[in-house]
């Protein structure tokens, strides 16, 4: 949806782009200094090399971002729950030459045992955590009345608590180190509820009411919090959304559904592209003192704005107005 429109067994062993075994790894690890890596001034770790740890990187923002941040001189844990679908990601950063700073580990956020595996493995091969980025998600489509209770819940077991518990398990080594930035991928549907995306919606407010409470109990001990909220961008997310959502000929709500769906498939080709988020989180990690919130996309800001000026009443007759022309067509 275009968000200008009212109406998107883990092992221990590291796998790296050049098939490094772990005592490779740990050896090049520690030798490895001729690359001149980023550290921002906010993590206070003795190396020179900064570790990154992110959630769902098979696909989309979080391979994306693993990419890219391994070509800024980052070393990498990029993880992902079907480590079968690792090669795309192996490929692309042997063709970039930079195997030796991008690693995969299998990490599901939904399975405390693997999240505690990935995270020890990372702090046994580096010693240590510097970026979280929890990105991990996906979107279910549909009307509240016929999306299933259970399916509110997976949404949120990966949305929502899947966050919740990955950051928990970093949270002890980033206290104690006294320096840390955790980074969750939000979305514009975090601070707008639109309709026919109930539970993404739902599950993207308490990941934001979550990061706000956690930024401020952080403070004192300097570990910094970041959401970023994208708007819709060219990734699967929305057509997954759609593939689930019922498309029964006898819904009441079936133009919609089927609305819903096109625009899906729209938005895989004509929305944002996604390196404008990739380049938003270069930044944040290069910055010492980061804000809050980092709304990402011309179409988001003009509506958080919009949201912000316009009377409820008003934005509520624009959506009712749009429903209504699609029921109509």
């Amino acid at each position: 949806m275009k968000c200008n429109n009212p109406l998107q067994n883990p092992g221990s062993n590291t796998e790296t782009a050049d098939q490094l075994s772990k005592p490779q790894l740990q050896k090049q690890t520690r030798t490895h200094t001729h690359n001149k890596t980023p550290s921002p001034v906010h993590l206070k770790s003795k190396s020179t090399s900064s570790v990154v740890l992110i959630t769902g990187c098979s696909s989309g923002f979080g391979k994306q971002i693993s990419v890219a941040l391994a070509e800024a001189g980052y070393q990498v844990i990029a993880t992902m729950r079907d480590i079968t679908k690792k090669e795309p990601l192996l490929q692309e950063a042997s063709a970039r030459n930079i195997g030796d700073r991008l690693h995969i580990l299998p990490l599901d956020v939904t399975n405390q045992d693997s999240i505690t595996q990935a995270i020890d493995d990372t702090l046994r091969l580096f010693g240590k955590i510097d970026v979280l980025i929890n990105n991990a998600g996906y979107a279910t489509g549909g009307f509240t009345e016929e999306i299933p209770l259970e399916e509110w819940r997976r949404q949120f077991e990966t949305n929502f608590f899947g966050a919740v518990a990955t950051t928990q398990a970093v949270l002890k080594h980033m206290r104690e180190q006294r320096s840390g930035l955790i980074i969750n991928m939000s979305s514009i549907s975090g601070q707008f509820g639109f309709p026919m995306l109930g539970p993404y919606t739902a599950s993207k407010h308490a990941l934001e009411g979550f990061s706000e409470s956690l930024r401020l109990e952080m403070l004192p001990f300097g570990v910094q919090v970041v959401l970023i909220e994208p708007g819709s961008y060219r990734t699967d997310i929305w057509q997954k959304s759609v593939d689930a959502a019922a498309l029964s000929p006898e819904s009441p709500y079936h133009t919609l559904l089927v609305y819903l769906q096109q625009q899906a498939k729209h938005n895989a080709t004509h929305s944002g592209d996604p390196e404008e988020v990739v380049q938003t989180v270069l930044r944040i990690v290069k910055t010492p003192e980061p804000s809050f919130r980092y709304p990402v996309g011309k179409s988001v800001k003009n509506l958080l704005f919009s949201k912000k000026m316009l009377p409820w009443k008003f934005i509520e007759l624009i959506v009712k107005k749009q429903l209504h022309k699609i029921l109509n067509k």
